[in-house]
């Protein structure tokens, strides 16, 4: 029975060794965030007018927006830099071009005083416009520097009251500016057109609408986005492809943000030495309405313009981002002459069109990744067996399973011979 009970506990750690060691890696891949720089997060508030509405669980709009930031601010993680922006909390008149300037910051973005910030909160008052626009262009300037997340959350009960100037246009220019920061919406008891206007300005960077009917959801969601702030990501370096391989910029192992015209080329260049292999892939927003039936193309083209490998992707309405990539391996090469690094080509294509009356300036979000990486070798190349790097591991697990199974059996007829010799 002791060596029974000895065996099976050393065949479960052997086993759970090598369950281990698949699970966990072992060591961060290069690009992965440090998480050096403070996460910051600008809470963006709607005080004007119509926040007075008694809609919301028996009380004011105003009042569960406060009740809501008070609890948030006592849930904030300390490694958090958050700040609070009003807007239309200041004038009460009828000028609108006074009124379309009424935004300021409440409480700076920084290390947070929470009887500080709550004391603040507590004066606000509604009180006049609703100037969506202004608000985000201030509070992108109050999350201006660091690479560390940054996220807008933005909370208001109706649309923008200063047009011209459109809060989806000013998040998009916020989106092509490439400082990789979020605009999150929610929505008071919304109706269908700021509901439309609210969505347009989190899909135009990447961020979410909620719409929001009860204080409880509105400080649950809150949270979470304040939360989700403190996690780490990995900023998009800003570039700009070119018209042509010719005069596309070189790029190194990372992840880069773009905006590319309707039906436009975008050219880029990637340095892929013998041995390496190239992986790359390409996503494309659809920040505002378009046609249906799109594509997208990321070709490996040389300097010479022979096409290497391609990889392609289509759509017909039912999602606003189409990705796709490729992988190109460059055969090592014992020729000194072919030792340099090769010069290839990477070619962004998109077919989505607009109807007439849309916009087509700024060009649509474009965000490609670029991973130059050691190239499988003959003996690990990544299909053999068609079981990838880890089918030797599989097979020891089998040879283990075999022989715990065969000392089992043993065991077990030995103590069936020595029950009938009792």
């Amino acid at each position: 029975m002791i060596t029974r009970t000895r065996l099976a506990a050393g065949a479960c750690a052997l086993l759970a060794a090598l369950v281990g060691g698949m699970a966990f890696p072992a060591g961060a891949s290069a690009g992965e965030p440090t998480g050096e720089d403070a996460p910051k997060v600008d809470l963006v508030l709607d005080v004007s007018g119509s926040m007075r509405t008694r809609d919301i669980d028996g009380g004011t709009r105003m009042a569960a927006a406060k009740q809501a930031f008070n609890e948030v601010l006592d849930a904030t993680p300390e490694e958090v830099q958050l700040g609070i922006r009003t807007l239309g909390a200041n004038y009460p008149g009828d000028d609108r071009k006074t009124g379309c300037k009424d935004t300021a910051q409440l409480y700076p973005v920084g290390p947070l005083d929470r009887t500080e910030a709550k004391t603040a909160v507590a004066t606000l008052s509604p009180t006049g416009w609703t100037p969506i626009g202004p608000a985000l262009l201030k509070a992108a300037d109050d999350l201006d520097g660091g690479a560390g997340s940054k996220r807008i959350v933005l909370i208001s009960d109706g649309e923008d009251t200063c047009a011209p100037l459109d809060p989806c246009e000013v998040a998009r220019e916020i989106a092509a500016k490439g400082i990789g920061l979020t605009i999150d919406t929610l929505g008071l008891v919304p109706n269908t057109k700021m509901r439309q206007q609210l969505s347009c300005i989190a899909e135009a960077t990447g961020g979410t609408y909620t719409s929001v009917e009860h204080t409880e959801e509105l400080t649950d969601k809150v949270n979470q986005l304040v939360d989700r702030a403190a996690d780490p990501v990995v900023t998009p370096v800003a570039t700009e492809g070119a018209d042509a391989c010719a005069k596309a910029p070189t790029l190194k192992s990372g992840l880069y943000t773009d905006r590319e015209e309707f039906g436009q080329q975008r050219w880029y260049r990637v340095d892929v030495a013998p041995g390496q292999e190239l992986r790359a892939s390409v996503s494309v927003g659809a920040d505002r309405a378009v046609n249906p039936s799109y594509g997208v193309l990321l070709r490996a083209v040389t300097v010479h313009g022979r096409e290497i490998v391609r990889g392609e992707a289509a759509g017909n309405g039912r999602t606003d981002m189409l990705s796709t990539g490729l992988r190109y391996p460059k055969a090592e090469s014992d020729d000194d002459d072919d030792a340099a690094a090769e010069a290839v080509c990477l070619q962004v294509t998109n077919s989505f069109s607009v109807a007439s009356g849309v916009k087509t300036t700024p060009g649509l979000p474009l965000e490609l990744t670029v991973d130059v990486v050691d190239g499988p070798g003959d003996s690990d190349d990544v299909a053999a067996f068609g079981l990838g790097r880890g089918w030797w591991l599989l097979g020891l697990l089998v040879l283990v399973g075999f022989v715990a199974g065969l000392l089992w059996g043993w065991l077990s007829r030995w103590r069936f011979a020595i029950w009938r010799t009792n």
